[in-house]
């Protein structure tokens, strides 16, 4: 499928209630459980689409669509650590649903047209990138985490599902 805009609206307009959805009531353990060292909790995953929304996406897309400098400024991976520290998971599910609906309104406001889709800002480690790809990425990355949401809370249960492993594609990654 080709990058559409429209479709793209279709997921980014429902992660936020989608993650809320999965989350919301859980007790501390699903939310704060992660699959190892160096791996993210739920609690974490939410953080980091906060700092996205914040830092990532319509920032960059505003660099691209403007005048003057290209660069992207870098994007920390692990804000959310600090960011997040001392707000229980409804806050940061709130603030997401906040600013998620504010990318909303500055993505329907701005110009996107062919010509602006090519476009370009450049990337700290990928150099140029097209608002195109920016956009589409915006939309895997969204999908990528409840993906990865998944897998953190399915694998609280990976001994306990027995022999039943090799047919759940979520414990094999």
């Amino acid at each position: 499928m080709q990058y559409d805009l429209q479709k793209s609206l279709q997921i980014l307009e429902r992660t936020p209630q989608v993650v809320e959805d999965l989350l919301q009531g859980l007790d501390k353990e699903w939310i704060m459980s992660n699959e190892g060292p160096d791996t993210w909790s739920p609690y974490d995953i939410v953080g980091h689409y906060i700092h996205g929304e914040k830092t990532d996406w319509v920032p960059r897309m505003n660099i691209i669509l403007g005048e003057g400098d290209k660069h992207f400024i870098p994007f920390d991976r692990f804000a959310q650590y600090r960011d997040s520290k001392g707000k229980t998971l409804q806050q940061l599910l709130d603030e997401f649903k906040q600013l998620r609906k504010e990318n909303i309104i500055r993505l329907k406001a701005a110009t996107i047209n062919e010509e602006t889709l090519q476009r370009t800002g450049i990337h700290p480690t990928f150099g140029d990138v097209t608002l195109r790809q920016l956009l589409a990425t915006w939309v895997v990355h969204d999908l990528n985490h409840i993906y990865q949401l998944s897998r953190v809370l399915s694998k609280q249960y990976q001994q306990e599902v027995g022999p039943w492993t090799e047919f759940l594609g979520v414990l094999n990654r």
